[in-house]
């Protein structure tokens, strides 16, 4: 499993987003440029994560 978690409060308030990973991936970012690198990051790990690949083999 992979969790996203963002905080994107109003305006001039500083974002976080939290990326948490079965494998034991529990990364933190904050500010608007971190966070996005944050995200994309995540999207990535989503897809390369060896453990992740086993729970949908394991799925199928």
């Amino acid at each position: 499993m992979a969790w996203l978690h963002i905080t994107a409060p109003g305006r001039g308030a500083t974002p976080t987003v939290r990326s948490w990973c079965g494998c034991g991936r529990d990364l933190f970012a904050a500010g608007q440029a971190r966070a996005l690198a944050l995200i994309a990051d995540h999207d990535h790990h989503r897809t390369t994560c060896p453990q992740r690949a086993d729970d949908r083999s394991a799925a199928a």
